[in-house]
């Protein structure tokens, strides 16, 4: 594996891989603005952007001894200085608390949260932002970046009440596009409001009570595509600053998934707004 040095792990409790304790209980954002990533196709991922202008970095990788020879071409794409710590299943599993990791672990930081508040500031024009507020479902958050990814979108916007969106789970229902997709996260539903107002974006409120059908839609050339939380949605005072849109169903069905119903939506937008040519 090139001139890398690979670090055995023989003890659970070695201080070299404390971050990776009990991961699924542990959190690590609010404390240390670090997170855990897992599995190749997220590792990958962080390969991608390691050290570019999104912030994120790698800080050490954690792989399961059987696992390292099938993925020595990806951990020798980051640099010589992240360490590489191998360890046996028992181990691994102690370690991380579980048995469900793939084999493949890593720690990373995010060093551009400050900066990433100015995110709208420099989007091209056509321009497709998702707004979530109040997504307080990791499973959801993770959701709604792959769809993102997966549609065009050039930016996420949460609002305070949103689960963040580098947390382990939502990282990993994202196939990593959390990594990819940039995103700003914090201030109340209408402070989010107020600053895509502030720079010309038109604003659709996505709910069952929608006015407009999503497909009769013409959009401009700045649009942000606005979900609220499952359950109660949108609040009424927001939905009463924006126009509103809605997906036609059949009846006998309240509403669809949030995720669900935001990748319709962002499809419709991508469409005509000429992402996919």
């Amino acid at each position: 594996m090139s001139d890398r040095r690979v670090e055995v792990v023989t003890d659970p409790a070695d201080p070299r891989i404390a971050p990776y304790r009990s991961i699924r209980e542990r959190d690590m954002r609010r404390q240390e603005g670090r997170f855990i990533v897992e599995g190749t196709v997220v590792l990958r991922m962080l390969a991608d952007v390691h050290g570019g202008p999104g912030g994120f970095r790698a800080e050490s990788l954690f792989i399961l001894e059987n696992r390292l020879a099938g993925v020595r071409e990806l951990v020798d794409r980051f640099p010589p200085e992240v360490p590489v710590f191998v360890a046996s299943r028992a181990v691994m599993d102690e370690v991380a608390g579980f048995p469900m990791h793939r084999g493949v672990l890593a720690l990373a930081s995010d060093r551009e949260a400050i900066s990433r508040q100015d995110v709208l500031q420099g989007l091209p024009d056509p321009a497709l932002v998702l707004v979530a507020c109040g997504i307080s479902n990791h499973d959801n958050v993770g959701a709604l970046f792959r769809n993102a990814a997966a549609f065009g979108a050039d930016a996420i916007v949460l609002d305070e009440q949103s689960c963040d969106p580098l947390y382990r789970k939502a990282i990993r229902v994202s196939v990593g596009s959390v990594l990819k997709v940039p995103f700003m996260r914090g201030g109340s539903e209408s402070v989010m409001i107020e600053a895509l107002e502030a720079s010309g974006f038109e604003l659709w409120g996505l709910s069952p009570r929608g006015e407009v059908p999503v497909g009769a839609i013409e959009p401009g050339q700045r649009v942000a595509l606005v979900v609220g939380t499952e359950g109660e949605g949108l609040s009424q005072s927001a939905m009463a600053r924006m126009r509103t849109a809605r997906i036609e169903q059949l009846s006998g069905l309240d509403s669809l998934n949030v995720a669900t119903a935001a990748a319709i939506a962002l499809h419709t937008f991508a469409l005509r707004m000429g992402k996919f040519s």
